[in-house]
């Protein structure tokens, strides 16, 4: 009797819970769109580079930027190397321990070389430089670093590079082909040891042969490697960017995003982030969108209002 009544209790117990469950919306079944639960914005970043902008007296150590960041309320740094001054294995690891609890990820390592050189000692000192680049992102556990193809170097200035649009001369008695296959089998030489070390090379559409989507494609499309895909750098279009963003859109696995409070240092794009991330939602990019503020106001104003654009558009 005493388990026919123990039955009974549960039975009706169950009943109870089932009705519960349809009256209470909370305990109610999810439907196919609950599902997919909510939409997960880009995380943002701050480039090192925000704080310093190669501004005289500005030059803020590694972890005193990720300090700062962590008080912003960024979710990772996006370390600019030359602003690095010690690489050795023990400044490396403090970076990344300082970087972890403060929360933040250290999603990305900015560098510089140029492959854009006739003479082959030239070339291969620069692949052996970002061989050494890879292994310190390695080193700090960053999954990505910036590269670029590098320039001609026919304009010396940058100051004038910068009035003349990013535009340059050929070197005379070469042709841009000499570059682009100067570029191609140089990154080719670096893909072994980003394979080894799972340290992605994201091609930057920078000043060079890959300031304009079609060169920077062009080399992304013939390496035609997993370990080279697309930084795209949404300041770097300086004319009708908006198709240039989407061209490039689809290879793009880590973007930069530019900001000129207080007016540019060379330039001031007025970029429209909400149409910006539209275009990338669309081609289905979820990756790291990492602040670079290049403009003249102070950053302790600049960066916290450029975060919030950034979360806006992006989150």
């Amino acid at each position: 009797m005493e388990a026919v009544n123990r039955r009974a209790f549960l039975a009706g117990a169950g009943a109870a819970l089932a009705g519960t469950a349809v009256s209470n919306p909370a305990l109610a079944q999810p439907s196919a769109s609950d599902k997919k639960g909510a939409e997960r914005g880009n995380p943002i970043a701050v480039s090192t580079y925000s704080f310093w902008r190669f501004k005289q007296g500005m030059k803020m150590p590694i972890v005193k930027c990720i300090d700062e960041a962590a008080r912003m309320g960024f979710d990772a740094v996006d370390v600019l190397l030359v602003q690095m001054e010690d690489q050795s294995k023990g400044a490396l690891n403090k970076i990344k321990h300082h970087a972890l609890i403060n929360g933040l990820d250290l999603c990305c390592m900015s560098t510089h070389q140029g492959y854009v050189y006739p003479d082959q000692a030239m070339r291969q000192k620069n692949i052996d430089l970002t061989i050494e680049q890879i292994e310190i992102a390695y080193q700090l556990g960053i999954p990505i670093i910036r590269l670029n193809t590098g320039r001609w170097r026919t304009t010396r200035s940058f100051d004038d590079l910068m009035a003349n649009r990013g535009i340059e001369p050929v070197l005379p008695g070469y042709t841009e082909e000499d570059g682009f296959k100067w570029v191609i089998d140089s990154i080719e030489k670096c893909l072994p040891k980003a394979e080894e070390c799972g340290v992605i090379l994201g091609l930057e559409n920078n000043w060079g042969l890959a300031r304009t989507p079609e060169g920077l494609l062009r080399i992304v499309n013939a390496i035609d490697s997993p370990w080279l895909q697309v930084l795209l750098d949404t300041g770097n279009f300086l004319e009708e960017p908006y198709d240039k963003l989407e061209m490039c859109a689809p290879q793009t696995v880590f973007m930069q995003a530019k900001t000129y409070y207080g007016g540019g240092l060379w330039y001031t794009l007025d970029l429209d982030y909400p149409r910006i991330a539209r275009i990338m939602k669309k081609a289905g990019f979820k990756g790291y969108v990492s602040l670079e503020f290049e403009g003249n106001e102070g950053y302790q104003t600049a960066i916290p209002k450029s975060l919030k654009l950034l979360r806006d558009a992006f989150g």
